[in-house]
């Protein structure tokens, strides 16, 4: 028998370690008004639902602006620091329009109308210092962007369409001024590479033009925070590690950045005074923050030197905020240069885990990297659980995870692959998965697991695949494709049969799989069905358990269904639990609720 601690009973005094992680406060990194920085706004948990909140820093005075039984988490607050603004959906179906309130207003206050735009997918807010707002939405009509005028007070101008596509395009960035929109479209009909046109707001008329072609995507990050300026910082893929340029939309001068270090460009924001550039470096698993001086060139770190940040953001006082954790450490927002917290936990500070180890292995498009989380107290061989990641675009990391943890509390190792698809590994690697999608993944992650299993540390017979979204798809498909690799399977919010998922599912994900393909379901039909996990049902070998949110606008539960069914009828075992929400649900109730079926699945089987 494996030593385990105990699932625990529902409703236990105390919770389990597992499930004291799940209930733990969160707090994001909170964003600041640039013309009133001691106002901010922050999605943070309170009473078990992740909800908006105005925030003073200098006080720590927390209020919360939203309440809502599926919790809110887009959100943002405009320059002046008097307005927190936030997206107003259905349930999680990700479907609806911006709301604006007070600062410091609570959920019993009403917040204003919505801006009278028809709902639809968020395509992008950004707020001007003048009252300049532009707001992108999508839907079955492409990408339509909007600009309007609203002032202090509650009436403002109509909105005037600023841009409209039939393919998926984002509103990106604003110049200090107000009157330069920088829109990431794909108008080539291709959205995993997206280029660059900036508008004049007051004409609508072209002030620039970016495009490196096809294959090579361009990010907007932000105009200079100087008024007049017209640089616009980007992320491009010139080379095949991400890298930074400035451009001069006046001049059309071009500056290339590359700060000589490891890795490629995760992220990048300006420094308030504009002489400094914040940027997020990828490498192995690994994010760290970094000052590139814009005057001489200099490059220093900022904040720790190990673990990951996941979002960063820079102060008027040249101070640092970081999201930072590790896999042994939880997630804290804290002060850069003293790596103190910006909000006490106390006593909903929680224990940590086990750290990561970093595995290589030989895989069929070179070498794969992972990351392994051992048990403490157990003997090799160990049952394992393949985490695999969702995305694709995405990649797993040195950071703090509940859901690995509680893993590992219960004797399992965790395996996390960052498969060919992954970002933080260069473009050639990230788009690597074009030629077979799923197939081209798993190759890899099989590649890895039969490593670990060859050298004793992993049990081929206590194997189990789990992953969510692009994850929970690749679990399907492994269980399909490689039957006799899985003992058990747990699919999170899967796309489990692909032409139905094609024809349900946000369109901006639409235009995501036919850059992806090469076409619709219409235009490749063997692609999608090469591709798709309900081809291979007849195969599976594995009981597995699917979990599914039944507004989910990305993995619609239709094809769940589909799946579900057809399993069935080949004999199949197969358990599903559906919640009332979308791709994932932010209440911590739900989410303890959902591990717990993770775990009972997986421990009565094993």
């Amino acid at each position: 028998m494996i030593p385990r601690e105990p699932i625990g009973q529902v409703g236990q005094w105390p919770p389990p370690d597992w499930e004291r992680r799940f209930r733990a406060q969160r707090f994001g990194l909170p964003e600041w008004a640039h013309l009133d920085p001691d106002r901010a706004v922050v999605v943070a948990s309170v009473g078990g639902t992740l909800e908006v909140h105005s925030w003073t820093p200098s006080t720590g005075r927390l209020v919360r602006a939203t309440e809502r039984p599926n919790g809110t988490t887009d959100a943002t607050i405009d320059p002046s620091g008097r307005w927190i603004w936030w997206f107003d959906d259905s349930d999680g179906d990700e479907f609806g329009r911006w709301r604006r309130q007070r600062f410091d207003s609570t959920p019993t206050r009403q917040a204003e109308r919505p801006i009278p735009l028809p709902a639809g997918y968020d395509a992008g807010l950004l707020l001007g210092e003048d009252g300049t707002v532009v707001i992108g939405r999508s839907g079955d009509f492409g990408t339509q962007i909007h600009t309007l005028y609203v002032g202090a007070a509650a009436a403002g101008t109509e909105p005037r369409l600023l841009y409209a596509h039939a393919e998926s395009a984002e509103a990106a960035a604003l110049s200090r001024d107000g009157n330069l929109v920088a829109i990431e479209h794909s108008e080539r009909g291709d959205s995993r590479h997206p280029a660059l046109r900036v508008l004049r707001v007051d004409t609508g008329t072209t002030a620039g033009e970016l495009d490196d072609g096809p294959g090579h995507g361009l990010t907007a990050l932000g105009f200079a925070p100087i008024a007049g300026d017209t640089r616009l910082l980007v992320r491009h893929e010139r080379t095949d590690l991400g890298r930074l340029l400035l451009w001069d939309v006046a001049t059309g001068v071009v500056r290339p950045i590359d700060l000589g270090l490891s890795g490629e460009v995760a992220d990048a924001h300006w420094y308030p005074d504009g002489r400094g550039l914040l940027v997020a470096m990828d490498h192995e698993a690994r994010t760290l923050t970094y000052r590139y001086d814009l005057v001489d060139s200099t490059v220093r770190q900022v904040g720790a030197a190990v673990g990951t940040v996941s979002a960063a953001t820079a102060r008027p006082d040249g101070e640092v905020w970081l999201a930072r954790s590790s896999a042994a450490e939880p997630r804290d927002v804290i002060v850069a240069s003293t790596g103190a917290s910006l909000v006490d936990l106390g006593a909903n500070r929680v224990p940590g885990s086990v750290p990561v180890e970093d595995v290589w292995a030989e895989g069929p498009g070179g070498l794969v990297h992972a990351l392994l989380r051992r048990p403490e107290g157990i003997e090799e061989p160990y049952p394992v659980v393949v985490e695999v990641h969702g995305g694709p675009t995405w990649h797993e990391s040195d950071s703090f995870s509940p859901y690995a943890a509680a893993w590992v509390d219960h004797g399992f190792a965790v395996l996390s692959v960052n498969y060919r698809g992954s970002t933080g590994y260069g473009n050639t690697w990230r788009d690597a998965l074009e030629g077979r999608v799923g197939h081209t993944e798993l190759a890899d992650i099989a590649a890895v697991h039969e490593a670990l299993v060859q050298a004793g540390v992993v049990d081929a017979e206590r194997s189990v695949l789990a992953g969510a979204s692009w994850g929970g798809y690749l679990t399907l498909l492994g269980l399909g494709t490689q039957p006799d690799r899985w003992a058990l399977g747990v699919a999170g919010v899967p796309v489990a049969d692909y032409v139905a998922a094609y024809e349900d599912e946000m369109d901006a994900l639409q235009a995501f799989d036919r850059s992806l393909f090469g076409g619709s379901p219409a235009d490749v039909p063997q692609a999608y069905s090469d591709a798709s996990p309900i081809s291979y049902v007849g195969q599976v070998r594995a009981p597995v358990l699917i979990l599914a949110g039944t507004n989910d606008p990305r993995c619609p539960y239709r094809q769940i269904e589909n799946y579900v069914t057809m399993l069935r009828s080949h004999g199949g075992e197969v358990e599903t639990y559906t919640y009332d929400a979308g791709h994932g649900s932010v209440v911590d109730d739900e989410r303890v609720r959902q591990m717990r079926a993770e775990l009972e699945f997986v421990l009565g089987r094993l």
